[in-house]
């Protein structure tokens, strides 16, 4: 047994010893330097285990040029070894760690192999570079997975780009993108206004369909700019960022109630209005179609006043001694609003005729009292007309007689002379004759007056008895003047305001001297119309100091034409008629050539006098065609895509696209319907040395009125005397009253009945184109005066009134010329190019750019016009091809003269287009191109 046994060992032994031999022989096989050399796939076996890999090399990726580490770890394991791509790695390139599992007490074996760029560059095979480690044991060997190596990229250029889209609110949004290629595959991430978009948190948005981004139904919130993100373990790309908006087109919102009709009594008209606002556009949706007004007409009830039936019989006598009457309000009654009744509807009296006996004795008593009451009043009133008699006859030296020629109209008056002791006159030693009277017949106010003498006496004004004075029919003149009077004096040196001042109604100076000047430098009337050449650049036309100008927006004449453009004011009587209360607010302006159309709508500037208020006055305007007839073109309240008008408190400024003659019309609406007024006083001389005329203006609030004004008291030698002031008057039918008070009443006097003159409503509503005026003739007691001080109250009864303070020397010597400030615009009636415009060209073409593109905050032309205060009819803009260059020539039409860009620039900062002012742009650049411009027009 024993020997047997020691058989059976012997063989064990020498396995043993074979495999140690083999394992040299392999070993010495991996340490030659020929690889090539094929090694045995499995040793002989012996008892044990195979070894087992506790972790197998992985797939790695060459980033750059940095090598990867493959490693294997197995237990138990003798010796363990790369194999890549079928070749063995040489042993040198193995690192090898060993350790023993204190579990099993067995053998622990980790190796690390580094696998360069080169390597996988230079392998080429059919398949990828790949690695695999052999792990042997007593018991035999065992393989790991393949793994496998590739170098790592990322190409720069996407394979589709997002597109940027514009999608009406719930529509459906889909975003392509196709990242680039790369190894590994790039993975795709979203951003929105560089946020990540996380789709879990959002159930309307999907990221998973194939790298692309769907939002279902579009929210307002979902505009902006959106980025495809793709990243591997190389780098990141982005792709091109594509701009989603999502619009909102207007919609209307519901009718309001109908108005009120504005005819209180007979036929009228009633509106109402709706807006665009259910929802209102954004983001450049279509604005709404149709219009925002509509009217229809209407006829109201005349009210009728109520009237008394008449008397029934007297009743019976009752035991008071009285008896009744009664009448009712039945003839007919009151409807419609009418007035009820005035007076009693009932009444009684004494039916005994003082006969009855009951209370006689109280009743003898009463009529006592009541008569002796009536005596006492009756000589306080005889104490107090005295004391007014006399101090009337004081002041002005007259004793009037018959008072009903203050309203007008051929009355006989008479006057007597009184000149007791005056020290101030010329021969005060004369004993004045206290039975002279005489009796004067003749018109209070006539229409033409200024081709007759003043009227005097010469034993009442003139002290002297030998000096004749002609006498004078008429001391009032309304509605103008059509024939000029001669006048020998000569034309004083000084200025007088030009331009259109916005607040023409009040004029800031440091005293009221400044607004006393002569009337030489007015332009004289064959100076209102301007004409001048413009080309492509555009330019201005301005009628000098008349408020009208006409603004050519650049691009609005052809490239390479050149047009002659005229702007003119119709001077002789309009052929516009307005018809009932209807009022001609401004000049009748005229812009030619009529037979051009240009391709931008230019602004035409016309002054008005109308205070507005959309409440009182209902405004048009209008247009004569070619046979002399005139046409409503729009209602300023109305909406309409043809034109476009903006009103100031004291210009309209309109958008046309033809030229023409245009005129704005009036149509007061309620009784509160204001019209402005401006009231001037002008002074002269007369030919009598002792005599001084004031001539009180009420004239339409518009330069050119003005102007017209100053033109025919330069002819006259007239002087303005005091700062013209601005006067309310309503359209409630009431007259106005024009009076002189204060005056020194020992060194002037006015004439007999001139104090106070009255002047119907309907002459000053209907007055359309010669100013109201009236005449005041004040008489000097000496040669020796030559200051005068007095006030003039102009007023509309139970209305506006103006008192101007007149203090002044009537000697033209020791009159002070002081220049009169304000835009002058007489000097520059046209400019073309660039000059003729505040904002200069780059800028305005920055901001076009800016605002004609929709933006996913709604910050486009709208809001620009909404900045400007440009609130309705913005379907006109929304059809324009440049909505925001239209916005900014009404704005360049607006600010002519201010040009205040800081406040268009503080405008664009708060909408957060721009963060600079336009008022800092440098001179040079604004002058540089209207240079060039000039020298190729050979200006």
């Amino acid at each position: 047994m024993g020997g047997g046994a020691a058989r059976s060992g012997r063989p064990l032994r020498l396995e043993r010893l074979l495999l140690l031999l083999g394992l040299c022989s392999w070993t010495a096989a991996l340490r030659g330097n020929d690889n090539s050399e094929a090694l045995p796939e499995s040793i002989p076996s012996a008892p044990g285990t195979l070894p087992h890999f506790m972790e197998e090399p992985d797939d790695a990726y060459i980033i750059k040029s940095n090598p990867i580490v493959l490693r294997c770890k197995a237990m138990p394991a003798m010796q363990i070894f790369f194999k890549c791509n079928g070749e063995w790695v040489h042993q040198n390139e193995h690192v090898s760690e060993e350790s023993m599992d204190e579990t099993t007490g067995l053998k622990v074996r980790e190796v690390f192999i580094n696998v360069t760029r080169q390597q996988v560059e230079d392998f080429h095979g059919p398949e990828d570079y790949w690695c695999q480690c052999v792990a042997w044991s007593h018991l035999g060997t065992s393989k790991s997975r393949k793994a496998s190596v590739r170098i790592a990229y990322l190409r720069k250029n996407f394979e589709q780009d997002p597109q940027g889209k514009e999608v009406p609110i719930e529509g459906m949004i889909v975003l392509h993108c196709r990242p680039p290629e790369g190894v590994p595959a790039a993975e795709v991430e979203w951003l929105k206004n560089e946020e990540p978009i996380d789709s879990n948190l959002d159930e309307n948005i999907d990221t998973r369909a194939d790298h692309n981004l769907i939002i279902r139904q579009a929210r307002l919130s979902d505009s902006g700019n959106y980025t495809c993100m793709a990243a591997n373990i190389v780098a990141k790309r982005r792709s091109m960022s594509a701009t989603v908006v999502v619009y909102v087109n207007g919609g209307w919102s519901s009718w309001t109630e109908w108005s009120n009709c504005n005819a209180r009594c007979g036929r009228g008209w009633q509106k109402r209005s709706r807006t665009c606002t259910n929802p209102a556009p954004l983001n450049g949706g279509a604005f709404c179609e149709g219009m925002s007004v509509q009217k229809i007409t209407c006829t109201s009830l005349c009210p009728v006043d109520g009237s008394w039936e008449v008397w029934s019989e007297w009743s019976v006598c009752s035991p008071e001694c009285e008896h009744l009457r009664v009448r009712e309000c039945i003839a007919p009654p009151p409807r419609n609003g009418g007035k009820y009744c005035e007076g009693l509807n009932q009444e009684s009296e004494n039916c005994t005729e003082g006969l009855c006996i009951q209370d006689i004795e109280a009743a003898s008593d009463v009529a006592l009292y009541s008569g002796l009451g009536a005596a006492v009043v009756a000589v306080a009133v005889l104490v107090v007309g005295v004391a007014l008699y006399r101090r009337s006859q004081s002041e002005y030296g007259v004793d009037v007689i018959d008072s009903s020629a203050l309203t007008g109209g051929f009355q006989t008056f008479n006057f007597k002379t009184v000149r007791q002791g005056n020290s101030l006159l010329l021969n005060s030693s004369m004993q004045p004759d206290l039975t002279v009277s005489r009796t004067y017949s003749g018109p209070i106010c006539l229409q033409d007056p200024m081709d007759k003498e003043l009227m005097t006496e010469s034993s009442l004004f003139n002290p002297l008895s030998d000096i004749k004075v002609k006498v004078q029919s008429s001391f009032m003149v309304s509605l103008g003047v059509t024939e000029r009077p001669e006048y020998h004096g000569k034309a004083h040196s000084g200025t007088f305001p030009h331009g259109n001042n916005r607040a023409f109604g009040t004029i800031q100076a440091r005293n009221k001297a400044t607004y006393i000047q002569n009337l030489s430098s007015i332009s004289t009337a064959s100076e209102l119309k301007t004409t001048a050449i413009f080309g492509h650049l555009g330019g201005r036309l301005v009628v000098p100091n008349t408020g009208v100008s006409l603004l050519i927006p650049h691009g609005a004449i052809p490239e390479e034409s050149s047009w002659e453009i005229y702007l003119a004011i119709t001077q002789k009587e309009s052929s516009l008629q307005p018809e009932g209360t209807d009022v001609l607010l401004g000049p009748e302006v005229t812009c030619g050539p009529s037979d051009v159309s240009v391709s931008t709508p230019f602004a035409l500037t016309i002054p008005h006098c109308a205070e507005v208020n959309p409440e009182h006055w209902n405004i048009h305007l209008k247009k004569r065609t070619q046979q002399g007839k005139w046409e409503e073109v729009m209602s300023v309240e109305e909406e309409t895509t043809s034109c476009y008008c903006l009103l100031d408190p004291y210009a309209c400024h309109i958008l046309l696209n033809s030229f023409g003659t245009y005129a704005l019309i009036g149509e007061p609406i309620s009784d509160c319907a204001v019209r402005q007024l401006k009231v001037a006083v002008f002074g002269c001389l007369s030919c009598n040395s002792l005599d001084y005329n004031l001539r009180v203006y009420c004239m339409d609030n518009t330069p050119c009125a003005f102007q017209e004004v100053v033109l025919d008291e330069r002819l006259q030698g007239g002087q303005l005397l005091e700062e013209p002031k601005l006067l309310h008057f309503k359209g409630n039918t009431f007259s106005l009253q024009m009076s002189v008070l204060d005056i020194p009443p020992f060194l002037w006097r006015i004439k007999p009945f001139t104090a106070c003159q009255e002047v119907p409503f309907s002459r000053v509503w209907g007055s359309s184109r010669q100013p109201l005026h009236c005449a005041f003739s004040l008489e000097r007691y000496t040669p020796a005066t030559t200051q005068l001080s007095c006030k003039v109250c102009v007023r509309q009864l139970k209305g506006h009134e103006q008192v101007l303070h007149i203090q002044t020397s009537i000697l033209e010597n020791e009159r002070e010329a002081i220049t009169f400030f304000a835009h002058d615009d007489s000097n520059f009636p046209a400019q073309m190019g660039p000059k003729a415009f505040k904002i200069p060209y780059s800028i305005r073409q920055r901001i076009c750019a800016t605002f004609d593109t929709p933006n996913a905050k709604g910050k486009d032309w709208q809001m620009l016009a909404q900045k400007n205060s440009i609130n309705r009819n913005l379907s006109y803009f929304a059809k324009q091809s440049s909505p925001s260059a239209v916005i900014l020539d009404l704005w360049e039409a607006q600010h002519q003269h201010d040009g205040d860009l800081d406040s268009l620039a503080c405008a664009l900062e708060e909408i957060g287009r721009t963060h600079s002012k336009i008022s800092d742009i440098t001179e040079t650049e604004s002058e540089e191109p209207d240079f060039n411009y000039s020298r190729q027009n050979g200006l």
